[in-house]
């Protein structure tokens, strides 16, 4: 694997691993790069931080893990969340990670003359399956510090062959041109607006849809690029199987995390993802919403019970819902309902203190109650219904 770095944060190499288990930031450097790929070799279980928390979040992951043992076997680990915004620390082995690679390398047609463009974070599934598709085939990397809408598209028409995105950075992508030459360009975190996807493939660019989560080490399903029609998040990725019960999508496969620290291992059963959607008669995945009331603001998720908790730690806050609202260049933000007699300013400045700004809602609703149903619980129907949700 070869790695072209771009960002003014580039570190020395960082020593040898001596540690069964090392905890970092995940900053897009080629010093985290090499110490991902160096934890494999070393068997070190590498827990890797969202490097846009707070230190007081981070303080809280590192917390939450202190009084679990390494499982003695090389690892990355990194931190999701239920519904309920409870970080949980999913545990992806080598072999998952390598088996993830292998069979998106497959599908993306990946091989040692790809260039493949690394914008996504790499305390992301996303952007760590990025590294490990790479490092299988012997294809570059492109490893850039942040997203920048103009540098992607300069590397989109210099050559860089595949890139990883969401809808909003997309669009943005488009802003900086509009002819470019065929790159693969995958495409999760929720499905692409038609009209994105049909101005995307007229710019020259092969879109193709997938669905994953951290736990499956990134994609497990994926368009085909030679007939991707955008019309779902694709078939399974070799290797895994994808069931719908009740509703609920299901997968299983080698690319499974082993499990979550401090919990029982997966014992290669179905694993539940809480996610909602179908399979059409194709065998493809259509995805209808992601966990429960999760909010996806530009491929980034946000959980409405943490927001709604750190709400309702500020003096003032009586009452306080979160919920999603569409917005065209995020895909969506959160709007807050809230309960209080302080100001927008106040709230959004006790929040940021708090947790990372992508969580902070994008506008506040102030009431004299919360509606809430015959059990109590807030009706969250009744607000989404609710007049004011409309204003900016």
């Amino acid at each position: 694997m070869r790695l072209i770095f771009q960002g003014r944060n580039a570190e020395a190499t960082p020593a040898p691993l001596r540690e069964s288990r090392v905890i970092a930031d995940g900053h897009n450097t080629p010093q985290t790069a090499t110490l991902v790929l160096g934890a494999m070799e070393d068997r070190t279980e590498l827990v890797l931080l969202n490097s846009r928390l707070t230190p007081r979040e981070r303080a809280a992951q590192r917390e939450s893990i202190a009084g679990i043992p390494p499982a003695g076997e090389p690892a990355v680990v990194l931190f999701t969340s239920g519904t309920t915004g409870t970080p949980k620390a999913a545990r992806l082995a080598r072999d998952n990670l390598e088996a993830n690679a292998r069979a998106a390398n497959e599908v993306l047609e990946v091989d040692s003359r790809s260039r493949f463009l690394c914008v996504l974070p790499l305390f992301h599934v996303g952007g760590l399956g990025i590294l490990f598709r790479c490092q299988l085939a012997g294809a570059t990397v492109l490893l850039h510090e942040r997203f920048d809408p103009q540098a992607v598209a300069r590397e989109l028409r210099e050559g860089a062959t595949h890139t990883s995105l969401v809808s909003s950075t997309l669009a943005r992508v488009l802003e900086h041109g509009a002819a470019f030459p065929p790159a693969i360009v995958a495409v999760g975190g929720g499905p692409v607006p038609g009209p994105l996807l049909e101005r995307a493939r007229k710019a020259g660019l092969r879109v193709v849809q997938t669905w994953g989560m951290t736990e499956t080490c990134s994609m497990a399903t994926c368009e085909r690029p030679r007939d991707a029609d955008g019309a779902t998040a694709g078939p399974p990725l070799p290797g895994f199987e994808v069931a719908v019960d009740a509703g609920e999508i299901l997968v299983r496969g080698p690319a499974m995390m082993r499990g979550y620290l401090g919990q029982p291992p997966l014992q290669g059963s179905f694993f539940r993802t809480g996610d909602l959607g179908e399979l059409d008669a194709r065998g493809r995945l259509i995805v209808h919403a992601r966990r429960g009331d999760l909010i996806v603001s530009g491929g980034e998720n946000v959980y409405p019970a943490e927001v709604e908790a750190t709400l309702l730690a500020h003096p003032s806050v009586r009452e306080a819902a979160v919920l999603p609202a569409s917005d065209e260049r995020w895909g969506q933000v959160g709007v807050a309902y809230v309960v209080t007699t302080a100001s927008d300013g106040e709230l959004s400045d006790f929040l940021e203190a708090r947790i990372a700004k992508y969580k902070v809602p994008a506008r506040f609703v102030h009431l004299g109650a919360l509606p809430r149903n015959a059990a109590g619980k807030v009706d969250r129907a009744g607000l989404l219904a609710h007049p004011e949700r409309a204003r900016g």
